[in-house]
């Protein structure tokens, strides 16, 4: 959730933004103060509490902070900053399940609330800066840009004739950064030392992860091997996108660009490269380049295509040939990827199961149509009346073998819960393409 900020920050931020972008080689000496500053501190805070999030190693909470008092506690962390006092806190360790690979997880470290404050802070005053820097290609976490504007991309250069992809992946780029480099892209835009003394501690922080027994075992990989950048925290897709940057704008000032006439498109560590012709120049370079920032590029993963007569999966959407449902013409769009239906789908059936007969049928329909309408607040783009038809129809089944449950109604329930009363009756939102209308639909 983004917050917009109180104009002496907004103040600072322009004017940060408007001198690193008319002055590309200059230097920022003067910024620690800024980041202990009272409003921006409590910007800060406020940005963290609107994303909420676990608590750290120490365990304090949102809610604590509030009993002890938000100003005494913002005042005692800046007094600490500002006396040079202030030390992070051991990350803690926790994994999530990767997304269609049962079995495997993705580390996140989560930060003290203190030290997600004061890396937040450090974002507002850095991230204006490094914008300025960034290149075009790059979408992710930054303002005005976002996943749909990488696709819209990738979907235009398609058509524009770039169909020879490289269809990149890389392992585990945020625990793979270098520090040493990394600080050398940092420390070009910033000589402030006790900046980079602080990017650097949160680096080199520790780990502290617990077993089934709720043992605490303790860990020093990332100072101990020099790299990484731990997922959770505010700082590191800020850091992220400094070091991508260094593999774009490579491609383009080492003539990549021109000569194997293509267009890279990136989001955080994903990312592809489309060619007008010689896409296996253009993975081999891309591996050679990689190999130099000390990056790996995942080999199972990482392959060329063809379209039309090939397709590749980049943020959620397929990128391939499509019909038109008027004229049967073929053509290259984006279209939902199949395990983003699926993982919709199966969300819906566990929404409808049997174990939820206890709620109305006025919060069963409100829950659904949320799910629909977040869902289909990303994927509206390209080619979407198939993926659309199997999503509505699947509703339909679940939801109407959901009245038949809790009404205890034998049969389908086609005649006593037809479409027209789900959607009229019932309000269920009914995913259509834009500017489709439907007379039976409320949307």
């Amino acid at each position: 959730m983004r917050l917009i900020p109180p104009p002496k920050v907004e103040k600072l931020q322009v004017a940060l933004h408007t001198k690193a972008k008319g002055s590309p080689s200059y230097r920022f000496y003067a910024l620690y103060d800024k980041i202990y500053r009272e409003d921006v501190l409590r910007h800060a805070f406020y940005c963290c509490l609107a994303n909420q999030g676990a608590p750290g190693v120490d365990g304090q909470t949102f809610q604590q902070i509030e009993a002890y008092g938000e100003e005494k506690w913002l005042a005692e962390l800046a007094e600490e900053l500002r006396q040079q006092t202030y030390r992070p806190q051991p990350l803690r360790r926790v994994n999530i399940p990767k997304e269609g690979q049962p079995g495997k997880t993705r580390p996140l470290g989560i930060p003290c609330i203190r030290d997600r404050v004061v890396q937040m802070a450090t974002v507002l005053v850095l991230g204006p800066i490094f914008e300025a820097d960034l290149e075009p290609e790059q979408y992710a976490y930054r303002p005005e840009r976002s996943a749909k504007d990488a696709v819209r991309h990738v979907e235009s250069l398609l058509r524009a004739g770039f169909t020879e992809v490289v269809d990149a992946d890389l392992s585990g780029y945020f625990d793979s950064i270098p520090h040493s480099e990394l600080m050398k892209s940092v420390s070009r835009r910033i000589s402030d030392g006790r900046v980079l003394r602080l990017i650097k501690m949160w680096l080199e922080a520790p780990v502290e992860t617990r077993d089934r027994r709720g043992r605490t075992e303790r860990t020093t990989r990332n100072k101990d091997e020099g790299k990484g950048s731990p997922q959770g925290s505010p700082i590191s897709p800020l850091l992220s996108n400094i070091y991508m940057r260094r593999f774009i704008r490579g491609w383009k000032t080492g003539g990549h660009e021109k000569r194997l006439k293509s267009r890279i498109v990136n989001y955080a560590d994903d990312f592809v490269i489309c060619c007008g012709a010689g896409a296996d120049e253009a993975m081999a370079t891309m591996r050679s380049m990689m190999e130099k920032l000390k990056l790996t590029v995942n080999e199972t993963k990482t392959r060329t295509c063809e379209l039309p007569a090939d397709a590749f999966v980049f943020l959620g959407y397929t990128f391939g040939r499509c019909y038109s449902y008027r004229t049967g013409a073929a053509y290259l769009a984006a279209s939902p990827a199949k395990k983003k239906i699926a993982k919709l789908c199966d969300a819906i059936g566990e929404q409808t199961s049997k174990h939820r007969t206890h709620l109305s049928e006025e919060e069963m329909v409100g829950r659904l149509n949320r799910k629909l309408r977040g869902w289909s607040n990303y994927f509206d783009l390209g080619a979407v009346s198939r993926a659309y038809n199997a999503v509505n129809y699947h509703v339909t089944s679940r939801l109407r073998r959901w009245l038949c449950r809790k009404h205890k109604v034998r049969g389908p329930g086609y005649s006593r819960y037809p479409d027209r009363y789900l959607y009229q009756k019932l309000s269920l939102y009914r995913l259509s393409r834009p500017g489709r209308k439907f007379p039976n639909a409320t949307v």
